[in-house]
């Protein structure tokens, strides 16, 4: 496999950045995505797909790829349509998908208006917040930290988002009514230091979860679509909105090693089962 080549690519309101790395056979090419973890993240899972031409790419707001339009929060939409216009850009479809958390839902949009582009998504734990059944607490916990954020910076809010998705199980009105963690114990700065425009945060918190699939589409989909929890999930936020979408399209959930992030190699300072995960996407996309 070569080295990463950078690109650019125009798109309304914004530029993005996405790397490609030629590989030395003819498999179908792969595309990983995350949102909005960028191309930075998957370092070491491309690393072993080195019989594809493999892209990756920062999404509108992360890393890279600055929007340019001052616009405050991403929409799905958007992602979306990015997502088509790389694939175009590196060569057109059909090609495989592997995409994790936000780009999982990113992903999942784009199959359900341009199925032909792609052959194969594997859809790792979308954090489908609006597919669950206790859909109106969890949203409104989503929109209490990305309003933390704007009021009171970053250590809060992400102090609220890790534990926010690291909760087994369902929520309920009370979750909010209980006292807020404590930034200092998550090793988070308490104090605000005036930034804002966290892709996470800000960007994505409140659209992303948020967002409403077009079931019926991705029922009727051409491309093979295969939806992914990681066994050491358990009933995280993430692995129950993959169950919720499998559930509503008609697809088991396939089981994958390690959690949300078990394909991470060291990347961001994490290390999950990266040689495991790896192993076993290949087989996935292989079948």
């Amino acid at each position: 496999m070569t080295e990463p080549q950078t690109h650019t690519l125009e798109a309304p309101g914004a530029v993005l950045h996405y790397d490609v790395r030629e590989g030395d056979g003819d498999a179908t090419p792969l595309l990983i995505v995350g949102s909005p973890m960028a191309a930075a993240g998957f370092t070491t899972l491309a690393s072993h797909f080195g019989d594809r031409r493999v892209a990756t790419y920062d999404p509108r707001g992360s890393e890279r790829s600055a929007r340019t339009d001052g616009a405050e929060e991403n929409q799905v939409e958007e992602h979306a349509d990015d997502l088509r216009r790389v694939i175009e850009a590196v060569g057109g479809g059909p090609v495989d998908v592997f995409a994790s958390s936000g780009g999982a839902v990113n992903a999942l949009a784009l199959v359900a208006g341009h199925p032909e582009l792609v052959r194969t998504l594997v859809a790792h734990e979308p954090p489908t917040t609006s597919a669950l059944p206790d859909a109106e607490a969890a949203l409104a916990i989503s929109d209490d930290i990305r309003a933390t954020y704007l009021a009171s910076g970053f250590g809060p809010a992400m102090a609220k988002f890790l534990a926010f998705v690291s909760h087994d199980g369902p929520f309920d009105a009370s979750y909010l009514e209980g006292p807020a963690p404590d930034a200092a114990a998550f090793g988070l700065p308490a104090e605000d230091d005036g930034s804002r425009g966290d892709p996470l945060l800000q960007l994505n918190m409140g659209t992303c979860g948020a967002y409403e699939h077009d079931f019926k589409a991705l029922r009727a989909a051409v491309a093979r679509i295969v939806v992914a929890v990681g066994e050491d999930s358990g009933d995280t936020l993430a692995a129950r909105g993959a169950r919720a979408v499998g559930e509503r399209i008609g697809v088991a959930p396939t089981v994958l090693p390690g959690d949300h992030g078990a394909f991470l190699g060291g990347e961001y300072g994490q290390t999950g089962k990266p040689d495991e995960f790896a192993a076993a996407l290949r087989d996935v996309l292989d079948r």
